[in-house]
């Protein structure tokens, strides 16, 4: 008689280890790498100066596990991936420039004005954000048509006026100003948890799910970004600049609304567990549905609301 077959048990770290690393190399390679495609007049030094080497990628991440989840193309995932953290960091690198936040470390270093000047900062920004949609649209056979419009239209939106650019326009108009809880949701729902949910919902179009797949990550998605908001907040108070590799207590430094501000440390701790269950909760529909691969969104989700930094 054969011995059982050993259980093979997920860990987040061996698993995050195999898709850093794939996701590392792609964007070494692909963002103005100078053997490959060499960027004129410095502009490539600041590109990769902001997205190397440095950063969670939670995003990228978690297109991945989305695509895993339906059984997904693994290329179309990881060019998606890539996409999403250029937009992320193209973001990142505006945000901390003078007219927005005025900030002087981010992940660690000093921020990409800092290091190159604010006019240089601009453009790498403006072309990060360009870079990603030519990720999305190979011009080979990897990737169908028909996917590459659909995972264009989702980053676009996600990144746009109905997503980041709109929350962080919100934001700007709201400093120094109460907010509702209505409206902080709303605020972050847009500014944060947009691209959030998008990388989810673009590693799920990179196979086919059903209807009832989509809604349920969808669910998941939305949970997941509001809780990596509630956590930042609770960071921003509670960490020091050097473990969030970014400046600690800027928030109320600048009287912006936060969920701390508004309901209180040990509340806003209380809600990010709540928002936590909700996306488990949308996990075991999937798994309801018959998908049994939802391991890695698993952990991911616990990982990004008990995460120290």
């Amino acid at each position: 008689m054969n011995a059982p077959e050993k259980l093979t048990l997920f860990t987040l770290a061996d698993w995050s280890a195999q898709q850093l690393a794939r996701i590392e190399q792609a964007l070494s390679r692909w963002v103005a790498c100078p053997n490959d495609a060499p960027a004129p007049a410095g502009l490539g030094d600041a590109m990769r100066y902001a997205v190397l080497d440095g950063g969670k990628r939670l995003r990228p991440l978690l297109v991945l596990a989305a695509c895993e989840a339906v059984n997904g193309n693994a290329h179309a995932a990881l060019r998606s991936a890539c996409a999403v953290e250029l937009i992320h960091a193209y973001s990142l690198v505006h945000d901390d420039m003078p007219c927005m936040d005025n900030d002087v470390l981010r992940r660690g270093k000093p921020t990409v004005h800092v290091k190159f000047g604010q006019a240089q900062a601009l453009l790498a920004g403006d072309a990060l954000q360009a870079l990603a949609f030519e990720f999305l649209t190979p011009d080979d056979d990897t990737v169908d048509a028909a996917t590459q419009a659909r995972l264009c239209r989702m980053l676009a939106q996600a990144a746009g006026f109905q997503g980041m650019a709109g929350g962080q326009a919100i934001d700007l108009a709201s400093v120094g100003m109460p907010l509702t809880s209505e409206q902080l949701h709303e605020m972050h729902r847009l500014k944060t948890g947009a691209l959030l949910q998008a990388s989810v919902m673009m590693g799920a179009s990179c196979g086919t799910p059903s209807l009832q797949v989509q809604h349920a990550l969808r669910d998941y998605g939305a949970a997941v970004g509001l809780a990596f908001q509630v956590v930042d907040d609770i960071l921003d108070v509670t960490a020091d600049s050097a473990t969030l590799g970014k400046t600690a207590g800027k928030d109320a430094a600048q009287d912006k609304p936060t969920f701390v501000s508004l309901m209180g440390l040990d509340a806003s701790k209380a809600y990010a567990q709540e928002l936590l269950a909700r996306a488990l909760a949308s996990l075991d529909r999937l798994e309801a549905d018959g998908l049994r691969n939802t391991s890695a969104l698993r952990a991911l989700a616990d990982m990004l609301v008990n995460r120290q930094h």
